[in-house]
This record gives C-alpha cells, structure tokens and sequence, in this order.
C-alpha cells in the first residue's frame, strides 16, 4: 500500500479508467474546498489527462484556469534496464 504525502490530496493520477471517472475525481476535489488540482499522468495517459483538464475547465467546474504544465522525462525500470517516460502535470486553479 503506498502512503499518501502531506501534499497529494489535491492530486489526480491518471491511468487507464475512462475519462469521465478522472473529471469525477477533480470536480469533487474542487467541490471539497481546494482551490488548486493537480493532474499527473505518464506515457499514453498524457493525452488522456489534457481531456480531462479540459473538459473539467470547459464544462464542468466555471471560472477555473491552468495556471501550470511541467512537462518531464522520467526513468522506470522495465524488464531490459531502465526505460525513459515522459510525464506531465497540469495544474488547475480557482481565482
């Protein structure tokens, strides 16, 4: 079981669920009284969370904004050595 930080409450990691299930997640973070959401994903699911960033600002959650996006290469091990990844994290905002 991994444990959670101080900080990552306010963090959506993206993976292979449907969208919608990741909007869910970030309306209910905003819903809950945080003002900042942040949007992790790795590889294939980078697409993936711009979708879901866009639709939480377009459609669902009024008056936020991207006030961040790091991009990132990070290094995981695979079964033939270590395998480079991109990452990005997108950060949305309440004013």
């Amino acid at each position: 079981m991994q444990m959670k930080e101080k900080g990552d409450d306010n963090v959506v990691f993206i993976g292979r669920k449907g969208i919608m299930s990741y909007v869910l997640a970030v309306v209910t973070q905003f819903n809950n009284g945080e003002s900042n959401v942040i949007i992790k994903a790795r590889g294939r699911a980078i697409s993936r969370a711009v979708d879901v960033a866009e639709i939480v600002r377009q459609r669902f959650v009024q008056g936020i904004s991207t006030t961040d996006i790091k991009i990132d290469t990070e290094e995981i091990e695979g079964e033939e050595g270590p395998i480079k990844v991109s990452a990005i994290e997108i950060t949305l905002s309440k004013p």
